[in-house]
């Protein structure tokens, strides 16, 4: 395909302001990015499309020209829509650098114009290939009863013979053709994916998992919509899907490379689709969630709940149980690789990734997809999520008979910390990677308005414990708030230094020097509650041996574990070192 195939389209409406004696280059394939260093993912011949978002000021053009002269792009297609006319100042860099460069209407998609080169190019290099493409350009213009990526996928496989499957950042399977990945598969798949994504590595990456080899690919947003996520790689990995491909790509022509890398721009089509379907659910959180930070009245949180329940759970006749459930993504401000030094907005990551993990029917129960409703504020994201009470369950669970934990049973299944990281920590460690942590608080449920003020702070609280913990993947539950874990994790490192040595440190140069196991004597004697017989029984000591230690443990520190001051204290100290 020749650069002047996309003036002589109409229907695409570009202007070309630019490099007239370029147009006969030849276009191998279509990005879109507003990465301010994109050249990681150009090998060539491209067409790049580019929102301008990028763009800060008019000494921005000349670098990003020169990036993409450099890599050897085809051109450059700019949108309109963010800043209007197209700069004077890239106009002027593209002459310098001799890059073709067109204007593309505010009203024409960045999708329109990736499907048309895809067509073309695919028609061009190999007729039975782009059968595939067009075929399944028809099923999805068709609309959602089109069949989604489950189509293409079955395509692949009946024309190509390639077996495939469409994950999600967490391994999860979104579409597959023939039989489905393990669970552990498609995590573990999803991980490699991610560390190679911020390794640099160009894709399509090559894996191999229990002796198959398969090649994977990147599922980049590319709607106009989406255009902003795109914009940092420590963003678009968290969020972007992935195909993986039953095969080695090492060794594929260029032909069947650009083909793939077709399908994946098309199966992104399909998922600025799905996740435009999540607006309303969107907007009704952050509704909400507004509601319920501005202080409203009950009455009127109550009112919005009530507009909220049926889109989320469709036919329910009864008010459901609420849970609320807290996720945050914090950076290291040093930046990344292919970030540009900027800083990554937070909520709308942390957005992404609580919808993935909450849409999980492992977690969540069947047709969860349709129950998440997630808002972001700030570098933080909430998620509000309905839980259908029993059909025989009563309408006050502290009334229940049995009390609060038969109550908890009757309602629907609650969300648990544990459960909602178990499946996606390792995936979701390798595309933080050394410079990025998620951490997430899950409240209790609640079953009415006035609760749900209490239900956010607590889910916030529980947030800050798991923070304060070790790991790029970290979640606390409300169940942790009831503990001293809710008041150790806040404990300034040096308080907490100087407590445990003034306490402990005696009692393990002792140990040291004398082999005299004080340490693990006054762990045992405090979980037994300080009971000679029972302390003695479980190590295996005559109860004078252990008065002996014990009279030792007070001699060393000056305390006394008769006292309960002095026993919380020591409680305290190891729970802390």
């Amino acid at each position: 395909m020749r650069l002047r195939a996309l003036l002589e389209n109409d229907a695409l409406g570009l202007r070309l302001l630019g490099g007239g004696d370029e147009l006969d280059r030849s276009v191998r394939g279509v990005m879109t990015t507003d990465l301010r260093d994109p050249s990681r993912y150009l090998t060539g011949g491209e067409l790049v499309l580019t929102g301008l978002a990028w763009r800060r000021d008019a000494r921005d053009s000349e670098p990003f020209v020169r990036i993409l002269a450099g890599a050897g792009v085809a051109g450059l297609a700019a949108g309109e829509a963010e800043l209007g006319d197209i700069p004077d100042d890239l106009v002027e860099a593209c002459r310098r650098h001799r890059l073709p460069l067109f204007a593309v209407h505010e009203t024409v998609a960045f999708a329109t114009i990736t499907e048309y080169v895809v067509r073309q190019v695919s028609g061009e290099r190999a007729g039975d290939l782009a059968a595939v493409v067009d075929r399944h350009r028809r099923l999805m213009t068709s609309g959602p009863a089109g069949g989604g990526p489950e189509v293409v996928l079955d395509l692949l496989g009946s024309d190509l013979d390639l077996h495939a499957w469409v994950l999600s950042p967490t391994g999860r399977q979104i579409a597959g053709a023939g039989a489905p990945l393990s669970a552990a598969a498609g995590a573990e798949l999803a991980g490699l994916h991610l560390a190679a994504i911020r390794s640099g590595r160009r894709a399509p990456h090559r894996a191999a998992l229990a002796g198959t080899v398969y090649s994977l690919f990147p599922i980049r947003n590319n709607g106009r919509g989406a255009a902003p996520a795109s914009r940092d790689v420590r963003e678009s990995v968290l969020s972007d899907w992935l195909l993986a491909v039953e095969a080695d790509a090492g060794d594929w022509p260029a032909a069947r490379l650009d083909l793939l890398q077709g399908v994946t721009q098309l199966i992104a089509v399909e998922r600025d689709r799905r996740d435009a379907a999540r607006t309303v659910r969107r907007r009704l959180a952050q509704e909400v969630l507004e509601l319920v930070q501005a202080g409203a009245a009950p009455a009127e949180i109550a009112a919005r709940l009530r507009v909220a329940t049926p889109v989320l759970l469709p036919g329910l006749g009864t008010a459901p149980h609420w849970q609320v459930v807290v996720a945050r993504v914090e950076w290291d401000e040093d930046g990344a690789p292919g970030s540009a030094g900027s800083r990554v907005a937070g909520g709308p990551v942390a957005q992404a990734l609580l919808e993935e993990i909450l849409v999980d029917p492992a977690v969540t129960g069947p047709d969860s997809a349709d129950r998440i409703a997630v808002a972001h504020t700030g570098d933080e994201a909430i998620a509000l999520v309905p839980l259908p009470a029993a059909p025989d369950g009563p309408a006050d669970a502290e009334d229940a008979e049995g009390g609060p934990e038969a109550a908890a049973l009757r309602e629907g299944p609650a969300l648990h910390a544990d459960a909602l990281l178990a499946a996606v920590r390792a995936p979701l460690s390798a595309g933080l990677a050394d410079d990025g942590r998620l951490t997430l608080g899950v409240s209790a449920s609640v079953h009415s308005a006035e609760g749900l003020r209490g239900a956010l702070e607590e889910a916030r609280h529980a947030r800050r414990v798991a923070a304060a913990r070790p790991g790029r993947v970290c979640a606390a539950g409300h169940h942790e708030l009831a503990s001293h874990v809710l008041l150790l994790p806040f404990v300034p490192d040096d308080v907490r230094r100087a407590f445990t040595a003034r306490l402990l440190d005696p009692l393990r140069e002792y140990d040291r020097r004398h082999r005299a196991e004080l340490i693990p004597t006054l762990e045992a004697f405090l979980d037994c509650d300080g009971s000679w017989t029972r302390c003695a029984a479980r190590l295996h000591l005559h109860v004078n041996t252990l008065r002996y230690r014990v009279g030792r443990i007070e001699q060393l520190t000056g305390r006394d574990l008769s006292r309960l001051e002095d026993k919380l204290d020591f409680f305290l100290a190891l729970r802390m070192s």
